[in-house]
């Protein structure tokens, strides 16, 4: 990609996970007060959650209409996505300065950087095989668009394949964004 060329979906993604693991890092060195660590993990998830969003209602039915083996890989990722969203889940009753939220947060790091390991390894490049550029960037174009419309808290019972997802995750979305306002949560 060059810097005229707008951004394809498989360059937004590696970003988005990039973006992640900076955040990781700043989680993991533990050395900000409590307050602070929370917020940043609120962030993380509202993050995470409008990223697996947006590959379930984009990334992965393109992925099983066009890439080789698509509907394997997206069984695979869904049931990560779902382990990963009940930790996120269960993160949110956890205050930070409980011994939990370290072990939770250690654990869903490491369950990340596993699935964002095998989606860069095999999702990615069998998108970038099955889909011509303009396809990717179009998809790019709406994976953003579908990222400000998602929720921003996990909903692990929420569907997580079209068409429920369609119609169910910009309404989820829409009461998340009022929670995060009202209660002041970094979304």
């Amino acid at each position: 990609m060059t810097a005229t060329e707008d951004p394809d979906l498989v360059d937004l993604i590696i970003a988005d996970h990039r973006d992640f693991e900076r955040m990781f890092v700043e989680l993991q060195e533990g050395v900000q007060p409590p307050e602070y660590r929370r917020r940043l993990l609120d962030h993380l998830i509202a993050g995470l959650i409008r990223h697996a969003v947006a590959e379930e209602q984009l990334v992965y039915p393109t992925a099983i209409d066009k890439a080789a083996d698509g509907k394997d890989m997206v069984e695979h990722e869904l049931e990560e996505h779902s382990e990963a969203e009940q930790l996120m889940k269960d993160l949110e009753a956890v205050e930070p300065t409980d011994p939990a939220f370290d072990r939770l947060v250690g654990e869903l790091i490491d369950d990340l950087r596993h699935h964002f390991e095998e989606e860069e390894g095999k999702l990615l490049p069998a998108l970038r095989e099955a889909c011509d550029r303009d396809e990717l960037v179009t998809l790019g174009k709406s994976m953003a668009l579908a990222k400000k419309m998602a929720p921003t808290r996990p909903h692990p019972s929420a569907p997580d394949t079209p068409p429920a997802n369609l119609v169910v995750g910009p309404g989820l979305g829409l009461i998340d964004r009022v929670r995060d306002v009202l209660g002041n949560r970094p979304s």
